[in-house]
């Protein structure tokens, strides 16, 4: 997050529509939590992998933002390359985050007694 910041509120961005990514760092979890709570146990995996495609296309999406910010076919674009940059960066590290906490919490029979 704080690349992101830093991407919005640094003195030679100061622009803060790179923020908009946000909505998809809160949005690309919900579809595979909703698919994991309701998935049986048998063969058909339709739902999960229907989940798992609507949060590729968030994820894909954060990605996108920026980039598509950054470039202007008028030559003035909306947001710096700069800040696209640290953007980016924040996405790798958040998304990174949102797959290690899944990896980890992946084994539902186990307890927070562990911590």
């Amino acid at each position: 997050m704080t690349l992101v910041i830093l991407g919005c509120a640094l003195p030679q961005y100061s622009n803060w529509w790179p923020l908009f990514v946000l909505l998809f760092y809160c949005l690309s979890p919900i579809p595979t939590l909703i698919a994991r709570r309701y998935n049986d146990s048998g063969s058909n995996n339709s739902c999960l992998e229907s989940s798992i495609f609507i949060t590729m296309g968030f994820v894909v999406s954060a990605f996108a933002l920026p980039i598509v910010l950054a470039r202007s076919p008028d030559g003035d674009p909306t947001i710096q390359w700069g800040a696209c940059y640290l953007v980016l960066a924040g996405n790798v590290v958040v998304y990174l985050t949102m797959l290690g906490f899944f990896i980890t919490f992946d084994n539902e029979d186990l307890d927070y007694s562990m911590w």
